[in-house]
């Protein structure tokens, strides 16, 4: 008779004492680096996919009170636990300002039209069809006339993203691109999110550690890559949507 094993999921990493340690002297930089942003660019929005890296910057920009508007894609294709937890963010953070793009219907029916949605799973570039009609178009319209954006990516959270710089000009929406968060680890970002109490995303408590659209997100086992969940059929330097895959060149 052979044992059942049950699968371990991913599970949100609890604070060390070593974590907590090092938290202090990043809070401070952190913070210097938003208020400089926000003194240099009156129009600087923060796009916050509702991931916990987003959610680390958005409290510290309420926290300063700064008048950075927060910016999130509503792509259409969100779980429905995002939806609800958006509102929770919304009510939590009562005093900032979120401003929600969603997909153009004629962009949506362009693509329907083309192709059929399942075919995302066999074809990169119907993927990254589907991406540009849900994410990047509306990405566009979003940082149309800003001179800032903010964004929380992390070097360590894919090959893509290792020599991500804190700082860059974005050539393809000319402005400039800000990642204070570029050098900070998962454990640290988690730290943070325990030590100020911050609402957590529902999916989080379900093994997914990076949450994207329903159809392109799973639950990862313990131990795994943390984006082997997104877009899990593709090879690895391909998961991108193209929101951050546009020319970019370092301003450090």
């Amino acid at each position: 008779m052979s044992s059942f094993i049950p699968i371990q999921l991913w599970q949100i990493p609890p604070t060390t004492i070593t974590q907590s340690v090092s938290l202090p002297p990043l809070i401070q930089n952190l913070e210097q680096q938003l208020s400089q942003i926000a003194q240099q660019h009156k129009k600087v929005v923060l796009a916050n996919s509702l991931a916990v890296e987003d959610m680390v910057l958005t409290h510290a920009i309420a926290q300063l009170q700064l008048p950075i508007e927060i910016i999130v894609l509503d792509t259409g294709k969100l779980h429905a636990e995002a939806l609800s937890y958006l509102d929770i963010v919304k009510k939590h953070y009562d005093h900032l300002t979120f401003t929600v793009y969603q997909p153009l219907p004629q962009s949506l029916q362009d693509f329907e039209t083309t192709h059929d949605f399942l075919d995302i799973y066999q074809s990169l570039s119907v993927r990254k069809a589907c991406c540009f009609a849900r994410k990047i178009e509306p990405l566009q319209r979003a940082l149309a006339h800003k001179t800032a954006w903010i964004t929380g990516q992390r070097r360590e959270q894919s090959p893509t993203r290792q020599q991500l710089p804190q700082r860059e000009w974005d050539t393809a929406h000319n402005l400039e691109k800000f990642n204070p968060l570029a050098d900070w680890t998962h454990e640290q970002v988690w730290a943070y999110i325990h030590a100020h109490s911050i609402p957590i995303h529902p999916l989080y408590h379900h093994g997914m550690p990076s949450i994207g659209c329903e159809p392109c997100t799973k639950p990862i086992r313990q131990g795994e890559d943390l984006r082997a969940g997104r877009w899990w059929w593709e090879s690895q330097d391909s998961k991108e949507c193209g929101l951050h895959a546009n020319p970019t060149s370092s301003l450090s």
